[in-house]
C-alpha cells in the first residue's frame, strides 16, 4: 500500500496521536496505524536476527514457532526465514546455529543444506551441539547431497556423532532414487557385518536400514527379527524396519515374533503387521487384542486401523468402552475412525453422545466423526461444545474446540464469527484456524477488525497472517 508523501506525514501524525493522546481516529486511519505497528514489529524482528544476541534470537525463534498457523507461509514469514538463513552463513555462534537448524528441521524447511554439510565437514571448528543439529537437519529434510558427507563422518567413527549420523543417513536416502536407497542400505549392511560396530550403534544401523526402504537390507533384518537369542531392542528395531519396507518376504519373521516371551517384542510385531495382508495377518491381529500386555493391544488397534480391518470392529468397540488402560481406549477410537465404515461411525457416535464416557474418549470420537463426515456432525459437536461450557467442563470444552478447529467444512462459519465477535483469546485463535482451514473469506472484515483492534499482539499478528494467506492486504 503506497501513499503520497503528504499523506504519509499526516497519517503519521494520526498514528502517534492515536498512540499517545487517545483521540478518536476514523476506522481507515486505525487500520493504517495497525499496519504501521505491524510493519514496525517486522522490522524489529529482522533487526533482532541481524544484530541480536543468541538469547534474543532464541526467544524470537520460540515466538515464531508459536505463531505458525499453517504450512503456507506469509510474506513476512518468508522474509524472516530468509534472514535466518543469511545469518547462519556468517555466524559460528553455537546457540544461534543450533537454534536455527532445529527450527528449520521442525518444519522440514529446506535452505540450510549447504551450511549443515559445512558444519559436518569442518566439525573441528564447530561445537558438537551444532554438528549434531546439522546432522539431524540433513536427515529431516532428506538431503541427498548429504549422503557422502554422512558416510565419511561415519567412517571416522567418532562416538559422539555416530548414532545421529546413522539415523540421518537412512532418512536422507529415503528421499532419493532406488539406487540411492540400495547403495545406502549396502553401506549400512557392510558396516554392521564387517566393521564390528559398538552395541550402542547396532540398533541405530538397523533403524537406518528400515528408513531407507531398500530391499537390500531385508536378509539382515529378517535374521535379527527371527533370532530369539538376540536382544529385544535389536529385534524390535528389525521388526519396525520390516514394516517400513513392507516386503512380503519379511512377514514370516514378524509372525514368529508374535510368540516371543518378551512383551515389547510382541507389541512391536503386531504393530508391524499393518502393511501386510492375508488371513494369517488378520487372525494374528485379532488374537493380539487378547494379550495381557497393553502395548500389544495398542499395536493390534493400530494395525487394524492401518489395514481398515472391519473384522476388528467389535474388538475395537470393546476396547474403546472397557479397556482399563486409557491409551488403549484412545487407540481403539482412532482405529474405528480409520476404518470409517457405517458400523464404525455408529459406534463412534455412541461414544461421543454418551456423557458417562470420559472426556478424552468423547473428544477423540468427536475428532474422528468430524474427520470422516464433518457435514453430518459439525452441528452436533457444536451443541455439545456449548453444553460443556454451560456446565463448566473446561477440558471437554477445549477438546471439542480443538476438534472443530480441524474440521473441513463451511458449517463452522457461524461459530467462527461468534468467537471473533465475543470470544476470548483462545476462542479467537481457534476461529482463525477454522477460517484458514476452510477458506472462509466472507469473514475477512471480522478478521481485519481483529488485526486492528486486538490488544493481544500475537493474536493480531495471526489475524494479519490469515489475511495474507488469502492474498488480502
Amino acid at each position: 500500500m503506497k501513499y503520497a508523501p503528504s499523506t504519509v506525514f499526516w497519517r503519521l501524525l494520526l498514528f502517534f496521536g492515536y498512540c499517545f493522546s487517545g483521540i478518536f481516529i476514523p476506522a481507515g486511519d486505525r487500520i493504517f496505524a495497525a499496519e504501521m505497528a505491524a510493519q514496525s514489529e517486522d522490522e524489529q524482528r529482522l533487526d533482532t536476527i541481524r544484530y541480536g544476541t543468541e538469547t534474543e534470537i532464541a526467544a524470537l525463534i520460540q515466538t515464531l514457532k508459536s505463531e505458525r498457523t499453517s504450512s503456507q507461509q506469509s510474506k513476512s514469514e518468508h522474509t524472516l526465514d530468509d534472514a535466518l538463513i543469511a545469518v547462519t552463513q556468517t555466524t559460528r555462534n553455537q546457540n544461534i546455529l543450533s537454534g536455527v537448524l532445529s527450527f528449520f528441521a521442525d518444519r522440514d524447511k529446506k535452505g540450510l543444506e549447504q551450511r549443515a554439510v559445512k558444519a559436518i565437514e569442518e566439525r573441528e571448528d564447530e561445537a558438537n551441539e551444532t554438528v549434531i543439529a546439522a546432522i539431524n537437519y540433513l536427515g529431516k529434510v532428506k538431503a541427498l547431497d548429504a549422503l557422502k558427507p554422512l558416510e565419511k563422518l561415519l567412517d571416522a567413527q567418532e562416538p559422539g556423532f555416530m548414532g545421529s549420523a546413522f539415523r540421518a543417513l537412512g532418512r536422507a536416502a529415503s528421499g532419493g532414487s532406488g539406487q540411492d536407497k540400495d547403495d545406502t542400505a549396502a553401506y549400512l549392511v557392510d558396516f554392521y557385518t564387517n566393521r564390528n560396530p559398538p552395541d550402542t550403534s547396532r540398533r541405530d544401523i538397523i533403524l537406518a536400514l528400515g528408513e531407507t526402504g531398500s530391499q537390500t537390507g531385508l536378509s539382515l533384518l529378517i535374521e535379527i527379527a527371527e533370532n530369539n537369542q538376540e536382544r529385544g531392542p535389536l529385534r524390535m528395531a528389525a521388526l519396525d524396519g520390516l514394516a517400513k519396507i513392507g516386503d512380503p518376504s519379511g512377514l514370516d519373521a514378524i509372525l514368529q515374533a508374535l510368540s516371543s516371551t518378551d512383551p515389547n517384542v510382541r507389541s512391536t510385531a503386531v504393530a508391524a503387521l499393518g502393511p501386510f495382508s492375508g488371513k494369517s495377518v488378520d487372525d494374528a491381529i485379532l488374537e493380539s487384542f487378547r494379550d495381557s500386555y497393553y502395548r500389544t493391544r495398542i499395536g493390534a488397534a493400530s494395525a487394524a486401523g492401518t489395514r481398515k480391518l472391519t473384522a476388528a470392529i467389535p474388538y475395537l468397540q470393546y476396547r474403546a468402552e472397557r479397556d482399563e488402560v486409557p491409551s488403549v481406549r484412545d487407540e481403539a477410537v482412532k482405529a474405528l475412525g480409520a476404518i470409517g465404515t457405517a458400523e464404525a461411525q455408529a459406534i463412534l457416535e455412541g461414544l461421543f453422545v454418551e456423557r458417562k464416557h470420559p472426556s478424552r474418549i468423547r473428544i477423540g470420537a468427536a475428532a474422528m466423526l468430524l474427520r470422516n463426515d464433518p457435514g453430518a456432525y459439525t452441528e452436533k459437536v457444536i451443541a455439545e461444545l456449548d453444553d460443556a461450557k454451560k456446565t463448566n467442563q473446561t477440558s471437554l470444552y477445549n477438546g471439542f474446540l480443538g476438534a472443530l478447529s480441524e474440521a473441513k467444512t463451511g458449517k463452522v462459519e457461524d461459530l467462527a464469527r461468534r468467537f471473533l465477535n465475543s470470544g476470548g483469546v483462545i476462542e479467537k485463535s481457534y476461529a482463525l484456524d477454522m477460517i484458514l482451514r476452510n477458506e472462509l473469506r466472507s469473514l475477512a472484515p471480522e478478521v481485519r477488525s481483529l488485526m486492528t483492534g486486538e490488544k493481544n499482539t500475537g493474536l493480531a499478528r495471526k489475524a494479519r497472517n490469515t489475511l495474507e494467506h488469502f492474498g488480502m492486504d
